[in-house]
């Protein structure tokens, strides 16, 4: 592995610069560091205030949600209300417009992020594989809820969740809870999506969660160029052909650029 360092700041590492303007087909794997500089909390990181007594282990479970419906259906209410009054960095936007000034490149994201600042900043998003806090559905017999959901106040720590129009039953967020299997339809497509591609960027993932983990190995296994952005080594680094030090929103608008500006 080569190991590129570069201030945010700068010009893009050659060798990255190279390997993605050569690449035509590129898929964008982004995890939880896409959104840190959002002010959105990483998972582990959203435990403050009257959370702090609880691990995300404790609330993100289908037992959790069994046990104590009121305390998930806040807790995921208030990272659902910390999104919304965030909005997308220059990490977003710049994948956003790479997406649309590329004629000569497909660009293809898949993000383990529950959050929408993907699509807020234009993107259009392949796949969420551990879902998405806006799909919100019943619990058990899983139908869509598209009715209204109230916010947490301040100081609560439960709020009762919605009931299912068609079974009564409380309606839950539409994310994957631990001891659930991914989604079928939109893991197949990442997998189809870093088989296929030239370049793969690993942006602001940990590495630690799998499957989404060993996605960096089957794409180097397939042939492509795997690049890590991330301002701290992580447990797919490597794995990487070429690792960028730097956040999302520094380095991705340095990179798109540079990309687009080649093929104008």
């Amino acid at each position: 592995m080569t190991t590129d360092s570069a201030d945010p700041a700068s010009d893009v590492p050659q060798p990255v610069l190279e390997a993605v303007r050569s690449a035509s087909r590129v898929a964008v794997l982004t995890g939880a560091g896409m959104s840190a500089q959002s002010g959105v909390p990483t998972f582990r990181d959203a435990q403050t205030g009257l959370w702090e007594r609880y691990s995300p282990e404790e609330l993100a479970s289908p037992d959790a949600f069994v046990r104590d419906p009121d305390l998930v259906w806040a807790w995921y209410r208030r990272r659902a209300q910390l999104v919304a009054a965030s909005s997308p960095n220059a990490g977003h936007v710049a994948l956003a417009q790479w997406q649309r000034s590329a004629p000569q490149q497909t660009v293809e994201i898949a993000t383990q992020n529950v959050d929408d600042l993907h699509e807020r900043a234009g993107s259009t998003v392949l796949a969420h594989v551990h879902g998405t806090l806006a799909a919100v559905r019943c619990s058990i017999c899983e139908e869509p809820f598209e009715g209204p959901v109230d916010d947490v106040e301040d100081g609560a720590e439960r709020i009762a969740p919605p009931a299912c129009g068609l079974c009564g039953s409380p309606v839950r967020p539409g994310v994957v809870w631990f001891g659930e299997p991914l989604p079928e339809v939109e893991w197949a497509a990442v997998a189809a999506s870093v088989e296929a591609a030239d370049a793969v960027l690993v942006v602001g993932t940990s590495g630690v969660v799998y499957p989404f983990a060993g996605l960096p190995a089957q794409a180097r296994s397939a042939g492509a160029v795997v690049i890590e952005i991330n301002p701290d080594e992580t447990a797919v680094s490597d794995m990487a052909h070429h690792v960028w030090r730097a956040t999302a929103a520094d380095s991705l608008p340095a990179l798109v650029a540079a990309v687009t500006e080649q093929q104008r």
